[in-house]
């Protein structure tokens, strides 16, 4: 069924009130996960709540949490997220690293003890808005990535994003995992049924595990197998996917304080928070150059590329950001497809809530 876009907006936001969210960070929380089913990242969208029910039942989700500024400098800031969902204090950073990048030329911004954010991108896009580039980072809960080598899983997704503004086109927008596919996606194929391709999963002997039902119980598992690196195996370069991984992980908890998942499901008795921690860096191009000479080559880039000889004519050379921008257009005309399953949870959450569940085919 296609829903409409201010349904799943509506239903989001009562649920996460009725969850005892404070009215700001629930407005902001579900504009940022309908946001991210509108761009066709069914991965991280409302499907989340799912697993966020979870988290609030077992305890290890703080839906009121007090965010505090624990180091602040002209240029460098580091919240303690208190707990909370990541949306909110994930705006909060990539704002103050873009307020500090217009004052200084370049703001960072760190993030401990937080939980799932969503889509790594849309806080990147942020700073592009601003004229700005954006690079956003982040550790996740679950160890489901196989290190190159390795048969037992010990890092996460580890998502990477990075987005600079154009002037005649629109922002670059990279928005990737550090693996070759995210946990999340591995949801969405079991939600809809079907099989996984070959690669994205492998089982404690490194045998592909395609039934994409048993590769999400695989994941979520953390014993043996799990999802492989951004390339796969070593002749495909998964090494320097697993590199990246490990970038990552430096960046977003060893430099914020943010946990190891490993080390977190050793020491950590009864429910535990996830200390998620995200890293946001804002640059201002005008440090660098010329007023507009940045965007003027960024859009001679793009111009190049996307005039080049496609081997499809039906399908022409892109940028990173196209895609999820044209599935925007196409979705806010015609709603936002959901399967059957994912409905039945949707309907189970509300009802669990006190909320009325009154989604309707667009």
């Amino acid at each position: 069924m296609n829903v409409r876009a201010d349904q799943l907006l509506s239903l989001t936001h009562s649920i996460l009130l009725a969850w005892g969210m404070r009215e700001g960070d629930a407005k902001i929380t579900a504009e940022l996960m309908v946001e991210t089913d509108l761009r066709a990242i069914d991965s991280h969208g409302v499907s989340m709540l799912i697993m966020y029910e979870k988290m609030r039942e077992r305890g290890t989700l703080n839906m009121k949490p007090t965010r505090t500024v624990v180091r602040d400098t002209p240029v460098l800031a580091l919240i303690d997220a208190d707990a909370g969902l990541g949306h909110p204090v994930a705006r909060e950073a990539m704002l103050m690293a873009c307020d500090k990048a217009r004052n200084y030329g370049i703001g960072a911004v760190g993030v401990r003890n937080s939980h799932h954010f969503g889509a790594t991108g849309l806080y990147a896009e942020m700073a592009a808005t601003q004229g700005l580039l954006g690079l956003v980072t982040s550790s996740t809960s679950v160890a489901s990535v196989i290190p190159t080598h390795g048969a037992e899983p010990l890092l996460g997704t580890n998502p990477i994003a990075f987005a600079a503004p154009g002037n005649r086109h629109p922002p670059f927008l990279l928005d990737m995992s550090t693996s070759t596919v995210a946990v999340n996606k591995v949801k969405v194929y079991a939600l809809n049924g079907i099989d996984l391709p070959a690669g994205w999963v492998v089982d404690g002997r490194g045998q592909y595990v395609t039934d994409s039902a048993l590769a999400l119980a695989l994941c979520h598992a953390q014993k043996d197998g799990g999802v492989t690196p951004l390339g796969g195996g070593v002749d495909t370069g998964g090494h320097k996917g697993y590199g990246l991984s490990l970038m990552v992980q430096i960046l977003s908890s060893a430099l914020t304080g943010g946990s190891f998942s490993p080390v977190r499901n050793r020491q950590g008795v009864g429910s535990v928070p996830h200390n998620i921690g995200h890293f946001f860096l804002a640059i201002d191009p005008v440090a660098f150059r010329s007023e507009g000479e940045f965007e003027q080559d960024v859009d001679e880039v793009f111009d190049i590329l996307k005039n080049s000889t496609p081997i499809n004519s039906h399908q022409p050379v892109q940028v990173p950001g196209d895609p999820e921008r044209a599935s925007r257009t196409e979705r806010e005309l015609n709603g936002i497809p959901m399967p059957e399953a994912l409905l039945t949870h949707l309907r189970a959450i509300a009802d669990n809530a006190g909320v009325p569940y009154a989604l309707a085919e667009a």
